[in-house]
């Protein structure tokens, strides 16, 4: 059985971090902060979940930038062992479906520890004084046919760049796990 993520700890500080993408472009947690929040999405190239729902994850990422809410995408996999994940592929990953967002490489994987990843994909909504407000799933879709999905995670962000606050009722994001060394 794939691993869920927790329950969502409201108001948990978010570790600062800096981290590079894989041309060396260095990025930190502020600089990566939008005015509304930040949506903090640890991926990979490889995990099927995620290949199920990166198209979704690329639209909601792009709707949420223009009502002041950013995302980053973290790379967080051991790519020596799983070279799907490499660095170059990462590039190829992002220009395939069209990233608006950076993708980071996580290479000591230490901010998704300190963090608390446990799967890809694993989201964490960030209100705008960086503190968790959403730890769920991107869409009822799951891996299916998301035509008619509702997009939790989308509507999650939307009420956390108005309110500060993110929704009572989360349902945990569902995926592989980080690939740790």
């Amino acid at each position: 059985m794939p691993p869920n993520t927790p329950l969502c700890d409201f108001g948990w500080k978010a570790p600062a971090f800096t981290l590079s993408d894989p041309i060396g472009l260095s990025c930190s947690l502020d600089g990566l902060m939008g005015e509304k929040g930040l949506l903090v999405a640890f991926i990979c190239n490889h995990c099927p979940y995620v290949v199920a729902v990166i198209d979704r994850l690329v639209a909601d990422a792009a709707v949420l930038k223009e009502e002041g809410v950013n995302t980053v995408g973290i790379m967080a996999n051991d790519y020596a062992t799983y070279t799907d994940d490499s660095p170059d592929k990462m590039m190829q990953f992002a220009a395939r479906h069209g990233f608006g967002f950076p993708y980071l490489v996580d290479e000591t994987q230490e901010v998704a520890r300190v963090w608390g990843a446990v799967c890809t994909p694993d989201f964490f909504g960030l209100n705008a004084a960086g503190e968790l407000q959403y730890r769920g799933r991107i869409d009822d879709a799951k891996m299916g046919d998301a035509e008619d999905r509702t997009p939790e995670l989308l509507n999650a962000m939307r009420q956390i760049a108005a309110t500060g606050k993110g929704p009572a009722e989360q349902f945990p994001s569902m995926g592989c796990s980080v690939k740790w060394r």
